[in-house]
C-alpha cells in the first residue's frame, strides 16, 4: 500500500444501481447505488452470487469479469451487467474450474461479445468445466491460459499482473486459483480467486509485490487461507469476503475473520452487506455497500506482526487435507513437505467412519496436491476416485479424517 494515506468515504446507499444518481427509488436490500459520492475511473463490483465469486471490474469504457458464481447464478450476473449498460466484456477471467465460479460463466459469454477468456488451464474433469472451454472454443474467443508474470492488457493506464498460477502448478485446484492485481497509480487491488496458503507461500516465496489496498479475501475465508504472514504483505485497508448465507462450509471462518481483523482492515461480506462496490480516482478510495451506515475512515499502511493471530497449524507430516466439496463429492490433499509423501494404506473417512476410502499404490509429490472424487472415473496424477455410487459427504455438514497407514490422524477438516 502506498505510504500516501488516503480517504475511504464509505457511501450510504439508499438506490438500486439501476437508479443511478436518481431520487426517490427504492432498491432491494443490499444493492447499492452509484451516487455522485462513488466515483472514479476504476470501479470494482463484488457481485452478490450467494455461495460463489463473481467480480466486475470497470474501467472507463472498458469492462472484465472475473468469474460468474454458482449455476443458475448466470442470469443474476446478466442482469447486473445489463444495470450497468454493459454491452461487451473486453476480458472474462475464470479463476480455477469449481463450479461456484464458473457455473454461470456460460450464460453470460453467450450474452455478451467477449474479446478474450483468461483461464486457470488446470486439468479438472468435470462437464462444467468442459463445456465452458468448449463454448469459448465454438464462440472464437481468444484463450489464454495463465501464468504468473503475464499481464492482461484492458486499458494502458491500468495495470493488471497475473501472480498465480505459478508456471509450474502446484497441482490442486484452488492453490492453482488465478490471482490477479490490479493497480490504478497509488491504489491497488488484489483478487485471490479460492487460493489458498499454499498458494499464499509460493507468491511469498517469489518476492512478489503482494501490497494492496482492497483484497477480495482467498476461498471465501476458508481457515486454511489468509495467513498472518500473508495479510502482513497485503496489509490491506478493505476486505471483501464473497460468501453466500447459511452456506453448508461453515465461510467464513471465525479464525480467518480473526486474522483478517488483526490487520485493522475494514472487512465487507455479500453475504450481510449484498453487492460490494469499491471505486477509485487512483488516491482515494469510496465504498457502497448494502445498508451499511456512513462512515469516514481516514487509513494509512496498516500492518500485521506475523504473530498477531493464531494460524492453523500444519501437520508434522506436511500432508493434510486442503479442502472438502460436500456438494461436488471431492476431497482434496496436499503435500507441504519438502519431500515426496507414500500414501498407499492411507485413508479418509467421514464423520462417524460411516465411510472410507484407502488410497490405492500412489506417491504424493512435493507442493503437490490430489483430488479425491467420490464417484467412479480413471485415476491420475491429481485425481483418485472412490467409485461410490451414492454421496458420501453430507451437505448440511461433514468431517472429513485423515490417517496414515498406522492410523495415525494426520489431519482433519470440517464443513
Amino acid at each position: 500500500m502506498s505510504s500516501t494515506r488516503y480517504l475511504i468515504c464509505i457511501a450510504l446507499c439508499a438506490c438500486t444501481v439501476a437508479c443511478l444518481i436518481t431520487a426517490g427509488c427504492s432498491a432491494p436490500s443490499g444493492q447499492p447505488e452509484i451516487g455522485s459520492d462513488l466515483s472514479g475511473d476504476l470501479v470494482v463490483h463484488f457481485i452478490d452470487v450467494g455461495q460463489g465469486d463473481s467480480i466486475l471490474v470497470e474501467f472507463r469504457d472498458k469492462t472484465m469479469l472475473i468469474d460468474a458464481g454458482e449455476r443458475g447464478m448466470g442470469e443474476r450476473v446478466i442482469a447486473y451487467l445489463e444495470e450497468r449498460n454493459v454491452e461487451r466484456i473486453d476480458v472474462v477471467v475464470a479463476t480455477h474450474a469449481h463450479t461456484d465460479h464458473i457455473g454461470g460463466l456460460a450464460d453470460v459469454i453467450s450474452a455478451y461479445p467477449v474479446g478474450r477468456f483468461v483461464d486457470a488451464a488446470q486439468p479438472h474433469p468435470t462437464a462444467t468445466y468442459e463445456n465452458l472451454l468448449a463454448l469459448v472454443e465454438d464462440l472464437g474467443i481468444p484463450y489464454t491460459a495463465a501464468e504468473r508474470g503475464q499481464t492482461v492488457a484492458l486499458d494502458p493506464d491500468l495495470e493488471i499482473l497475473i501472480l498465480n498460477p505459478a508456471a509450474e502448478p502446484i497441482g490442486e485446484v484452488n492453490q492453482d486459483s488465478v490471482v490477479l492485481k490490479v493497480t490504478y497509480n497509488e491504489i491497488s487491488y488484489l483478487f485471490m480467486g479460492d487460493a489458498e496458503k499454499p498458494a499464499e507461500k509460493s507468491m511469498m516465496e517469489a518476492g512478489l509485490d503482494l501490497d494492496a489496498d482492497v483484497l477480495k479475501v482467498g476461498h471465501h475465508a476458508s481457515r486454511y487461507a489468509s495467513s498472518a504472514e500473508f495479510l502482513s504483505a497485503v496489509s490491506p485497508a478493505i476486505s471483501v469476503i464473497s460468501v453466500g448465507a447459511g452456506n453448508d462450509y461453515g465461510h467464513p471462518h471465525e479464525e480467518a475473520v480473526e486474522r483478517i481483523e488483526a490487520t485493522g482492515s475494514r472487512i465487507y461480506r455479500t453475504d450481510l452487506d449484498g453487492t460490494v462496490i469499491v471505486a477509485t480516482d487512483g488516491t482515494a478510495l469510496t465504498v457502497a455497500a448494502g445498508e451499511a451506515p456512513a462512515a469516514t475512515v481516514t487509513a494509512g499502511a496498516t500492518t500485521v506482526p506475523a504473530t498477531a493471530a493464531p494460524t492453523t497449524p500444519a501437520p508434522s507430516s506436511g500432508v493434510y487435507i486442503a479442502d472438502l466439496d460436500l456438494r461436488e463429492e471431492w476431497i482434496a490433499v496436499a503435500n507441504g513437505d519438502p519431500a515426496a509423501v507414500n500414501l498407499t494404506g492411507w485413508t479418509i473417512a467421514d464423520e462417524g467412519m460411516r465411510n472410507t476410502y484407502t488410497f490405492p499404490v500412489f506417491t504424493l509429490d512435493p507442493g503437490a496436491g490430489v483430488t479425491v472424487h467420490s464417484g467412479a472415473g480413471n485415476d491420475t496424477a491429481t485425481d483418485l476416485y472412490w467409485g461410490r455410487g451414492s454421496p458420501v459427504w453430507n451437505n448440511d455438514g461433514d468431517l472429513a479424517t485423515l490417517a496414515d497407514a498406522n492410523g495415525t490422524v494426520v489431519s482433519t477438516l470440517e464443513r
